[in-house]
């Protein structure tokens, strides 16, 4: 069977994406699977590359440029040349997908979207999930349902930023107290969010978190640690163990997280057996009001007190060699490879339940 793997894609969190897929490259079985990589670049194209029989030894050599023949740089000095597909030329039979694309246009539902037009097995999250996860204002709606507790939010669009700027920095100003974190809806890996202390920040913040999505999300900051939960599985998911990142500064931006690596985790946490009890049960509700599949990481807070607050959850996290999803599952007793076909496998699962409804009367 042959595995597409679709990688980069046009999101601020494309290089985020290329790491992740070069990790998953190194952890398929390639004994049981051909790897067909292809590179979805910044301005949208499409490039095939040369079917993977081993793992690329260097990450930059999953970085395409267009050419006539697809071939791997064989040095450092030396470029990876894809060929230009149209999207479309992915339907072939026997293909699993693994969609490693992060942020919008590959988590939201876009991608998924596509892969069921074209009837074909994906890892991850379907469509529903995918965008209500990558939503921080839908999901957070959906959380609100399910009664699992929140930090207190303000959200807005640019329109109500354009004519109303007065009334939303009140309303941020009035109900929630400095300091304050302003998130674009749709965005991961901390891309374009920002920690203000006073109103002169706030609306820095605002103006750049604008760049990013037209809809915003401003948080009450807390005192808490923060702590991860992975989850596997379709509708009989289960838990990993629960990580902290241990924090040397109130908050990590893209660069900390993925270029300086100064992030460090403690796993598992160093957390009573109730609370982490309560944090996984708040994942699992969390996964299953977005209809959740395959796989998710869910995000939470938890203050000195144990008091827990649900923070986000991602339907394709970060699967570089310093991000916690696999390592959790490492943790808890499942090894990477393994992980790795159980994805493949859920898709396939997931896939020969949907065939299996009706599709007409």
């Amino acid at each position: 069977m042959k595995i597409i793997l679709l990688y980069g894609g046009q999101s601020a969190e494309h290089d985020i994406s290329i790491l992740s897929a070069h990790t998953i490259c190194q952890l398929i079985m390639y004994e049981y699977y051909q790897v067909q990589p292809i590179y979805l670049t910044k301005d949208g194209r499409w490039l095939k590359g040369p079917l993977l029989e081993q793992s690329p030894t260097n990450v930059n050599q999953l970085r395409l440029e267009e050419g006539q023949v697809a071939s791997w740089a064989q040095s450092d000095t030396e470029t990876s040349v894809g060929v230009a597909i149209n999207p479309g030329e992915i339907q072939e039979p026997d293909v699993i997908v693994f969609p490693v694309l992060h942020g919008p246009n590959g988590e939201d539902g876009t991608i998924q979207g596509f892969l069921e037009v074209l009837n074909l097995p994906y890892v991850g999250a379907g469509v529903t999930a995918s965008a209500n996860g990558m939503d921080k204002i839908i999901s957070k709606s959906l959380f609100d349902k399910m009664g699992l507790p929140q930090v207190p939010y303000v959200s807005f669009n640019a329109l109500d930023w354009r004519t109303d700027k007065d009334d939303i920095i009140q309303r941020c100003e009035g109900s929630l107290i400095y300091p304050l974190f302003v998130k674009p809806a749709n965005m991961g890996s901390s891309v374009g969010i920002s920690k203000v202390e006073n109103v002169e920040e706030l609306i820095t913040a605002v103006e750049l978190a604008f760049q990013y999505d037209r809809r915003i999300v401003v948080e009450q900051g807390i005192l808490a640690q923060e702590c991860e939960v992975a989850i596997l599985g379709n509708d009989d998911a289960h838990v990993s163990v629960v990580g902290r990142l241990v924090k040397k500064q109130d908050f990590y931006d893209y660069n900390e997280k993925y270029i300086n690596n100064t992030v460090e985790m403690e796993i598992p946490a160093e957390l009573p057996e109730a609370i982490v009890a309560r944090i996984q049960e708040y994942a699992l509700e969390a996964y299953r009001v977005i209809d959740g599949r395959g796989l998710s990481r869910v995000d939470f807070f938890v203050t000195s007190n144990h008091d827990i607050y649900i923070n986000e959850i991602n339907t394709m996290p970060g699967f570089t060699a310093f991000s916690m999803y696999p390592l959790l599952w490492k943790e808890t007793g499942l090894n990477q490879r393994d992980l790795i076909e159980e994805l493949l496998q859920l898709a396939l699962r997931s896939h020969e339940t949907k065939q299996a409804l009706k599709q007409n009367n």
